[in-house]
């Protein structure tokens, strides 16, 4: 075991998983923002309902994470990404290695009216780079259902980078008997393929929740691949990127499991509620909603016609009821399966 540190930041489900499997091989330096927090783990041996590792140490300090760890893994929820970067940025070095776990997009545009094109939509590695001077930026995604990782079922995922450094540094870091790490230099597409695959979960959980079947669940997994290849093009991914582990592979298991937040945050739309009374409802954050309101903004801006994306910002933001979206849906007449190739 290397006596390096790695940094984790965030102590959520994510972030603690990540936390465990990287103490298999490392000393993990795990922060968490909240002091009472903090506190409540040393004291439990316990952080977001799962064990951690005894090689896993607990910090309120941002200046000690960057101080003991070369390699920081960020997962923490985009609404509040670029405040953590630019609080964390003054303790960074370009000799620093950060790869975040983080699935979802930041808008940084004060005019709520004003339109905005992809120069305003900006992935966590884009935020990590404007806000610091690290170089060497990188992404971690796939099928990474929080409680099957902590449970160590057999999972794999993604590292993402420009850089083969970073690549091979997440695979030394993270790689066990059970846990698989495939690399990938589209760090854009692998990054975009977290984002959007979150809108279609929550389309996914709408479609169990109405009882629909599986058939209608078929059609919407392959058709919500299709919009997020579309999407994917038009935010500067690769396709290939799309049909891959971070793509496919993170689409099916999202768009399948009860584990998934975004699953369940459709489901209970599908139930009647309203999204204020989902988010409510819901411990943590379901990163597809702040997503569809990004990418709605950025359609009507732009002249892109994500049909499934828009019919699910009217069920959360104009009141649309979960069955006349997917009566909507339905009746939309498409002639061509697939139009990308």
């Amino acid at each position: 075991m290397s006596n390096q540190k790695v940094g984790v930041i965030g102590a959520g489900s994510f972030g603690t998983a990540v936390a465990n499997i990287l103490a298999n091989n490392s000393n993990v330096l795990l922060y968490a923002r909240n002091p009472d927090v903090v506190e409540e783990i040393r004291k439990t041996g316990t952080s977001a309902g799962q064990k951690v590792n005894p090689q896993i140490h607990i910090t309120n300090s941002l200046e000690e994470i960057a101080h003991n760890c070369n390699v920081i893994f960020p997962v923490v929820p985009s609404v509040n990404f670029r405040e953590m970067i630019t609080q964390l940025a003054p303790y960074l070095h370009p000799y620093h290695t950060l790869i975040h776990g983080t699935k979802g997009l930041d808008l940084n545009v004060e005019d709520t009216r004003s339109d905005i094109n992809r120069q305003n939509v900006k992935t966590m590695s884009e935020v990590i780079k404007e806000e610091s001077v690290v170089v060497r930026v990188g992404c971690m995604a796939g099928p990474n259902i929080a409680t099957e990782l902590a449970a160590g079922r057999p999972a794999a995922t993604v590292i993402a980078s420009p850089f083969n450094e970073v690549i091979n540094e997440g695979k030394r870091l993270l790689r066990s008997d059970n846990f698989q790490v495939y690399g990938n230099s589209d760090l854009k597409g692998v990054e975009l393929c977290g984002v959007l695959k979150n809108i279609i979960a929550i389309a996914a959980g709408i479609v169990a929740g109405l009882e629909l079947g599986k058939n209608a669940k078929g059609l919407l997994i392959s058709r919500g691949l299709v919009e997020m290849i579309y999407l994917g093009r038009a935010l500067d991914g690769e396709i290939s990127s799309f049909i891959g582990l971070a793509g496919i592979g993170d689409l099916v298991t999202t768009a399948t499991s009860t584990s998934s937040r975004n699953f369940t945050c459709g489901y209970k739309l599908a139930e009647g509620k309203s999204l204020d009374q989902v988010l409510q409802e819901m411990d943590e954050t379901a990163e597809g909603v702040n997503t569809i309101r990004i990418i709605k903004r950025l359609a009507d801006s732009q002249g892109l016609k994500p049909l499934i994306t828009e019919t699910l910002s009217k069920v959360l933001y104009d009141n649309m009821s979960a069955k006349d979206a997917v009566d909507l849906l339905m009746r939309y007449p498409g002639n061509i399966d697939i139009d990308f190739l």
